[in-house]
């Protein structure tokens, strides 16, 4: 099976990839035969608890919280080129994956104005706690229950679709569960992942199938179900050797379920059955 494409990038240019390469990305998707590679770059304007971050990006955290630096724009687009020239035989699409867009709707439209980006990666990474500070699953595990945190995760994400029309693609729907403290079971949140789906399918955006910790396959079933018609794929590689992993048990599972490539390696898969 060919492999599909890995949507979910990020390279040097993203502020939290201290070992990322777009050169020898790109010469790693040669190699393994992979057609298209997104670069997503973390784009972050929401600041948040630091927590287990904090030493590691010291220079970005003041009084315990994270401010992501902006994106180098111009760099990272020259760096696009260069690639495309160095690789002509590997279509390389731009991107970036914006954490919270709907919180901050004039910093992405004015961003989005500063380039043309093909595959725009919408995530909810960050909610508040209970001083109203934002701050990721795992800096709120500890005082929150973990049910409460990812139903408040899911009610999040039609406000995200309905606040912000910037983003083609909804990444990682289970990203609390990277964090999880135990067990997790799909079954427990069966309602509100099937209502977070339905907002996604209602809202024609794509699905994205991240293989950074597998998706279960029960929630792409109720996607399917729930009347998603678009999936997405992607590492979340952080460094070149992450490149496609887990993307062809991905694929696998995905035509299982009733979706195929496009006529098109650059678009989402659609459903087909």
């Amino acid at each position: 099976m060919q492999l599909p494409a890995d949507g979910h990038v990020h390279t040097e240019w993203s502020w939290d990839t201290d070992r990322g390469s777009m050169d020898a990305t790109c010469a790693r998707a040669v190699a393994l035969g992979l057609p298209v590679v997104a670069f997503t770059e973390h784009v972050d304007f929401t600041p948040f608890r630091a927590g287990f971050l904090a030493p590691k990006f010291t220079g970005f955290v003041t009084d315990g919280l994270l401010q992501a630096p902006p994106l180098d724009v111009a760099g990272y687009l020259e760096s696009i080129d260069r690639c495309r020239f160095a690789y002509p035989e590997l279509k390389i699409l731009t991107g970036l994956e914006i954490g919270q867009p709907h919180l901050h709707v004039a910093e992405v439209a004015s961003l989005l104005a500063q380039g043309t980006f093909d595959r725009v990666i919408g995530s909810l990474h960050c909610l508040p706690d209970e001083q109203g500070v934002m701050a990721e699953p795992w800096e709120l595990f500890p005082h929150q229950p973990a049910p409460e945190v990812f139903r408040g995760y899911l009610t999040e994400i039609p406000r995200m679709l309905s606040g912000s029309t910037a983003f083609n693609v909804l990444g990682h729907i289970d990203y609390p569960v990277r964090s999880w403290p135990g067990p997790f079971n799909p079954h427990d949140f069966e309602e509100e992942l099937r209502a977070a789906l339905t907002a996604v399918a209602a809202a024609d955006r794509a699905l994205e199938l991240n293989t950074r910790l597998p998706l279960d396959p029960l929630i792409l079933r109720w996607w399917r179900e729930s009347g998603g018609r678009q999936l997405t794929f992607g590492s979340d590689a952080h460094y070149p050797e992450a490149l496609a992993t887990g993307l062809a048990e991905a694929a696998t599972i995905a035509t299982a379920h009733g979706f195929a490539p496009d006529s098109s390696p650059t678009e989402p898969w659609r459903a087909v059955t």
